[in-house]
């Protein structure tokens, strides 16, 4: 009989919090592995007995881990000396370059981790429609699958709105390393569910919360990354440095992309569909460690330690959304209109579009991934330069540019993919892929520059995370649904020429941020730069 000190939670908390101790603090390593192998054997062997107490014991861990790592005492761990201001007048902060490319480099390949795990999903739908929801018709599936797809973005402004307010109150890498934990922890779940064959509707039920963990992560991911690297540049390179955050979006689908096209390709459909779906989800584990990692070691922006510094005498006031809707109205809906030009090219574009060559377009689903794959890789380059473009000529020029250009090329793009011809196919994803390239290369530069400090991370995440909710999450859904109820393949070129509408009706609105400073913050410049200055 199993006695009473070897119990599920006591475990639970030792396994996890000697782990994630470890990677903040950096002590006690040797004790702390030891702990961590020792206790998942326990782990393992409690488990079996009491699986129902894991989900509950797991989220009380992770809000204790985070009641610890923000308390002040330990800040000390988190905050390194990195900027300098003015002494006589303190309007110029000074960044140090290399500490500015370690920490966009960071961020990036957290970012690329996390939508690994996220992407892997759209990438394996024709599969995990045939897994989770079996049907006759191919297309049933497809939509059944998107649905599951589209659900996590019911809880995506939920976790906007959690973790914004606590991102703009303890700082923006700590809630990062958090969205880190639980997107590791869904995208892992969602690989060990039995198929639909084996435990019948319990399966799509679990696929579900699961994706439920997952949307809720992505709900801290983006507007924080985003606010991370933002304030960390400098104001005359903000847009290159923000595209190396998409860039590593791409990355993330990439090799994700990369995984579902090696198992498709060597694997037959009976053992894809068997066990061999399962290998990418299973992956996220260790990518999630080490994105953790990644994450718990870097610094804190120099906005929001200045901020923090200013306001060390005072306590920071719980943000309510509707209070943020009366007080900066009007900067939520420009952000909301750019957001729906980002989500939806970006959803239609690399989610939905190998299930549309694969199941609308009759094109094999090796191919189908392989086409994807080769668009991305070639998209990185253009995203670095669509950045650095709109640190030359502006962020509106870049973004208006893409808006005219989908508005005017969708329609012939999506006739080119319906053709047999894999080399036409391939163009017009190229097209459609430049035309992403510039708003994915702007974005993460435009959109923080529409809010101040104290409410950027939080503004950010709910604004994005709404918008994607409606607009882009529902993309595959929707358009799947329209192509089968009315017959037209074109169904999503019109919808990108929506997106593109109103994409360029928002730029007109908006104003041009490229080389200026955030808003209510001083100049940034590089610090040789800015100790010439003094």
């Amino acid at each position: 009989m199993r006695t009473e000190k070897y119990s599920l939670p006591f475990w639970i908390d030792l396994c996890l919090s000697s782990f994630f101790y470890y990677l903040i603090f950096n002590n006690f390593f040797f004790v702390n592995i030891v702990l961590f192998i020792f206790s998942c054997f326990l782990l393992l062997s409690d488990l079996l007995k009491r699986p129902d107490l894991l989900f509950n014991k797991i989220c009380e861990s992770l809000i204790n881990f985070a009641k610890v790592v923000m308390t002040p005492e330990n800040s000390k761990h988190w905050h390194y000396g990195y900027t300098k201001k003015n002494p006589d007048k303190g309007d110029i902060t000074l960044v140090d370059t290399n500490l500015l490319n370690k920490a966009v480099s960071a961020a990036a390949l957290g970012n690329a981790m996390e939508w690994f795990d996220f992407g892997v999903y759209g990438y394996m739908a024709a599969t995990i429609g045939k897994v989770f929801f079996p049907s006759q018709d191919p297309v049933t599936s497809l939509i059944s699958t998107f649905g599951a797809f589209t659900v996590a973005f019911v809880v995506r402004p939920i976790g906007g709105m959690v973790f914004g307010p606590l991102g703009d109150r303890y700082g923006r890498h700590k809630i990062l390393a958090l969205t880190m934990i639980l997107m590791a922890l869904g995208t892992f779940c969602i690989g060990l569910i039995p198929s639909y064959n084996s435990i019948g509707l319990w399966a799509p039920i679990l696929l579900l919360l699961a994706r439920l963990i997952q949307g809720f992560s992505t709900g801290g991911e983006y507007g924080g990354a985003a606010t991370f690297i933002a304030e960390f540049s400098t104001d005359d390179i903000r847009g290159k440095m923000g595209s190396w955050l998409e860039v590593g979006t791409l990355v993330g689908y990439i090799a994700g992309a990369g995984i579902v096209t090696l198992i498709t390709t060597l694997l037959d459909e009976a053992s894809l569909l068997s066990w061999g779906w399962r290998i990418p989800f299973m992956i996220a584990a260790p990518i999630g460690l080490l994105g953790l990692y990644m994450r718990v070691k870097l610094e804190e922006t120099p906005a929001f330690k200045s901020f923090s510094e200013s306001k060390a005498d005072t306590e920071t006031p719980r943000l309510r959304f509707s209070e943020l809707l009366k007080t900066h109205g009007y900067q939520l809906i420009k952000c909301m209109g750019l957001v729906i030009l980002y989500g939806v090219t970006d959803y239609m574009v690399l989610t939905y579009m190998p299930s549309y060559l694969t199941i609308v377009a009759h094109h094999s689903e090796t191919a189908g991934l392989v086409l994807i794959l080769i668009v991305m890789f070639i998209m990185m380059p253009f995203t670095l330069w669509g950045g650095m473009l709109s640190d030359k000529l502006g962020r509106k020029p870049v973004i208006a540019s893409g808006c005219v250009a989908m508005i005017v090329l969708a329609i012939p793009c999506f006739m080119g993919l319906a053709s047999s011809n894999l080399t036409l196919v391939l163009l017009s994803l190229f097209t459609l892929g430049i035309i992403l390239s510039c708003f994915i290369g702007t974005m993460p530069a435009t959109l923080p520059s529409l809010f101040h400090t104290p409410i950027r991370y939080s503004a950010l995440a709910m604004a994005f995370n709404l918008t994607i909710s409606i607009f882009g999450g529902t993309t595959p859904l929707l358009t799947s649904w329209l192509v089968k109820t009315t017959g037209d393949t074109l169904v999503p070129a019109y919808y990108l020429m929506g997106a593109g509408l109103v994409g360029l009706i928002t730029v007109c609105f908006i104003k041009e941020t490229a080389g200026k400073p955030l808003r209510g913050s001083p100049p940034s410049l590089p610090m040789p730069k800015g100790e010439e200055a003094l």
